[in-house]
């Protein structure tokens, strides 16, 4: 469904986005083994209970020429026929299902065009951060289900990203499925909200269930419900969730973006029981909590993974991660409190004792979907805000765009142009240079206030870009940046903490060669930025004094 996207660089054809992975043959060989599967392969031997049931997108056509949902699919060889989505303005709610109970919801599977403007979209649509899920449980107020629909299905941050898992998979990115067991007695009733100020284009969907005679009397009702800090508040731990009743914890999607250098996940999972004082499941680190060790990467399993993971120990980086509790709900009778410590290393110049430790409380943006299911209605708090507020916030004190840099005085031999690519906001900087030699690109921006910022640069790498030598006011920084990359991914280069006087800079790329593997000396550029460092750098004040120049700091 999506136009390819016409490139200026011919080594950037086909490659506008990361590959994905084949399936690992142990990892399919567990998805289809007989425990790996919801109920097990051996129980589709037995009678089934209740008649299968399907709402759909599918047109359907009124006497007026337009759609009504009171009306049969259209299914004839008029090519409206084939119109089976629907067009979401910004602000509106889409009912995607309103049936009665009891039933029981199997599976639901949503597709939709991404926000990169394109053929179908040319100013571009929502994405699926600025969509709100919303499942409302026999005509209760309050919806069991509520959260971004991206972060529901492990897609956090508004990227999309492939999962293979067992209760969720999101097939090449963008094709959405859950197969949650959601049981109903009187009513269900499923919406997606588009809090976009753009439309949600090409909404297409099934939601397959399954009509009941009745339910037993303690049959528990499923619950997921995002909530999010930005940043983590200092002094408590980050709760997931926290709900009276009887019930079993059944998965986390945790999203993390770091303020800080270093690594996040040191902090443990505390999960207080039934109304302990103490938790009694008190974990090892974040990573250990989603199955991994010494850190985390992306992976993809039938119960843990980690769909999104950009760069390791940056200032600004993105983590996602999912832990599903199939094999090994979590039990509780009467109440359930699941936390993150938000602890792990950081940059001496955030230490109060200026030095680099394994354990400190970091001030990174937190957001998380707990998934559980509970017999009656929980007293969990806690609601999503709106999608503008759901966005992360801005943390880069100055941006300049590298577009607007394309005339001659900024760079060398080769040309220069704007090219869009779909993982940047906006256009980037082609600069085509045919060789090194004379070839460079000067970024100037100025410095109003003297604060502690890390310099840095959003670029892309792609297998026709060659190795260039970053100086800032003539003062080399770092070793040789090599923007090679087999394929064609977007990846910052954090260059230098400092704290910078008032005034005016040049930062110079000057090509240095090329990488071995690579067929060019192209360079890609989105933007410069200064990030903001947390505010107890500047209370510390450890490097205020220092001068760059001389020496030259980055804190990994």
């Amino acid at each position: 469904m999506k136009p390819e996207l016409a490139l200026l660089s011919p080594a950037l054809a086909n490659t506008t986005r990361r590959g994905l992975r084949a399936l690992p043959p142990l990892l399919a060989l567990l998805l289809f083994t007989p425990s790996a599967c919801p109920g097990g392969l051996e129980d589709l031997a037995k009678p089934q209970p209740g008649r299968s049931r399907r709402v759909t997108s599918t047109f359907r056509q009124g006497p007026d020429g337009k759609y009504s949902a009171e009306a049969p699919p259209k299914g004839d060889l008029e090519e409206r026929s084939n119109s089976d989505n629907f067009r979401i303005p910004p602000g509106a709610t889409h009912v995607v299902m309103d049936v009665q109970g009891p039933g029981e919801i199997r599976h639901m599977w949503f597709t939709f065009l991404g926000p990169e403007p394109q053929a179908w979209a040319k100013e571009g649509s929502a994405n699926h951060q600025e969509m709100l899920l919303r499942i409302y449980w026999d005509g209760r107020d309050r919806p069991g289900v509520e959260a971004p629909l991206g972060d529901f299905f492990a897609n956090c941050f508004g990227k999309r990203s492939e999962v293979v898992s067992l209760p969720v998979i999101v097939e090449d990115a963008d094709s959405y499925n859950c197969f949650w067991r959601m049981p109903f007695r009187k009513s269900a009733r499923v919406e997606i909200v588009n809090q976009s100020t753009k439309p949600l284009s090409l909404l297409y969907y099934n939601v397959d269930w399954v009509e009941l005679d009745d339910l037993p009397a303690d049959t528990p009702y499923f619950y997921a419900q995002y909530r999010q800090e930005y940043p983590a508040v200092s002094g408590k731990d980050y709760v997931v969730l926290d709900t009276l009743g009887k019930g079993h914890y059944v998965g986390t999607v945790l999203s993390v973006r770091t303020r800080s250098p270093s690594w996040f996940g040191e902090g443990d999972e505390k999960i207080y029981v039934d109304g302990e004082e103490a938790p009694s499941i008190w974990g090892t680190g974040t990573e250990d909590y989603f199955l991994s060790a010494w850190g985390l990467k992306t992976t993809s399993t039938p119960y843990f993974g980690v769909p999104y993971f950009d760069q390791w120990g940056i200032v600004g980086g993105h983590t996602s991660a999912y832990r599903w509790h199939i094999e090994d709900p979590i039990v509780f009778k009467t109440g359930l409190k699941v936390t993150f410590e938000h602890f792990g290393w950081i940059s001496p110049d955030e230490n109060p004792e200026n030095r680099s430790t394994s354990w400190n409380e970091r001030q990174d943006d937190y957001s998380s979907v707990a998934f559980w299911y509970q017999t009656g209605e929980p007293t969990f708090a806690a609601r999503a805000p709106d999608a503008a507020e759901r966005r992360l916030p801005n943390i880069d004190r100055l941006i300049v765009f590298a577009r607007d840099l394309a005339d001659a005085p900024h760079h060398g031999a080769g040309s220069a142009r704007p090219q869009q690519l779909d993982f940047h906001d906006g256009p980037q900087l082609l600069y085509q240079a045919e060789s090194a030699e004379n070839a460079w690109l000067e970024i100037p921006f100025t410095v109003e206030k003297k604060e502690p910022l890390r310099l840095l640069l959003n670029a892309t790498r792609s297998y026709d870009f060659g190795r260039y030598q970053a100086s800032l006011n003539g003062v080399p920084l770092q070793a040789p940046l090599d923007f090679y990359d087999p394929e064609t991914t977007e990846h910052e280069f954090h260059l230098l903490d400092f704290w910078p006087e008032p005034g005016d800079y040049t930062l110079r790329l000057e090509c240095v060669g090329r990488n071995p593997a690579s067929s060019g000396w192209y360079l890609g550029l989105e933007s410069l930025r200064l990030r903001e460092r947390r505010p107890r750098v500047e209370e510390y004040g450890f490097d205020r004094d220092k001068d760059w120049r001389k020496e030259r700091t980055l804190y990994r």
